[in-house]
């Protein structure tokens, strides 16, 4: 457990370097946005951020490896290991190089497969989720001003909240129909989209969230977090794995429930 606080504490201070980057970048006049081959947009902030934190990585860390969005996986410098960081340097590039504030910058630590720590910090939004596995998690402005958070109590998909982030996808995954009822069928449903809506779930502001498709950076800081407050988190099949490209996240108590709703396809 030790082990995992210590590393909880550096990811706190990977955060803190990411925040100054990420915050003097956001609304700048000279923000220079690009289009990767996936036409997805990267800014000069993204690359600064993830820069920056594996720059301190390298120092703190030179038995763990790296996976990062925009500058793809690198050994420790000391050699192989098991341990590696993912970092998503802004989750939410679109709403970031728009001026909308609900972006972040996502930490993780990977045992093998197995996200151990993670950490969300929205600086624009003035908050963090953070947990360690076995240890809970929390959020707040910062590590020494949390609160211990959990998941819902709902048990009735009628009486959920429930969040997706866009129709389009699930258009492609031929599961459009499905997502449909059940956002007509819920208590209500919100299109907060990114991290927030996870961190959302973890607190208990909401109940549900459901993705067709994700990247490992994307989900590898949120799942620690999630399951620590009391959450389940798995693939569209059920499987309980870190690389995903799909995801349900729910309170648990509403898991199968979901499952069952979005195994129909189209």
């Amino acid at each position: 457990m030790a082990g995992y606080a210590d590393d909880l504490a550096l990811a706190h201070l990977l955060a803190d370097t990411a925040d100054a980057v990420s915050t003097a970048r956001f609304r700048a006049l000279d923000l220079h946005v690009e289009a990767k081959p996936d036409l997805t947009p990267v800014s000069d902030a993204d690359t600064a951020v993830e820069k920056a934190i594996r720059s301190t990585l390298a120092r703190a860390r030179p038995r763990d490896g790296v996976l990062g969005e925009e500058f793809g996986r690198s050994a420790a410098p000391a050699g192989p290991g098991s341990r590696y960081w993912v970092i998503d340097p802004i989750d939410g590039t679109k709403n970031f190089v728009r001026g909308v504030p609900i972006w972040a910058t996502l930490i993780a630590l990977m045992e093998g497969d197995t996200p151990v720590v993670g950490l969300v910090s929205a600086p624009a939004l003035g908050r963090r989720w953070w947990a360690a596995r076995g240890l809970g998690a929390f959020a707040g402005k910062h590590q020494h001003a949390a609160t211990r958070i959990g998941v819902s109590s709902v048990r009735a998909l009628a009486d959920a909240s429930f969040c997706y982030a866009s129709l389009n996808g699930w258009a492609e995954n031929g599961r459009l129909d499905a997502m449909l009822d059940i956002l007509l069928g819920v208590w209500r449903s919100r299109a907060y989209g990114d991290f927030y809506g996870y961190m959302l779930l973890a607190e208990g502001a909401l109940d549900a969230m459901a993705e067709p498709e994700l990247s490992l950076w994307d989900m590898a800081a949120l799942i620690p977090i999630i399951t620590e407050a009391g959450g389940k988190v798995t693939d569209l099949d059920g499987r309980a794995t870190a690389d995903k490209s799909s995801v349900i996240a729910t309170n648990g108590l509403l898991h199968e429930t979901v499952l069952t709703a979005l195994a129909r396809r189209g």
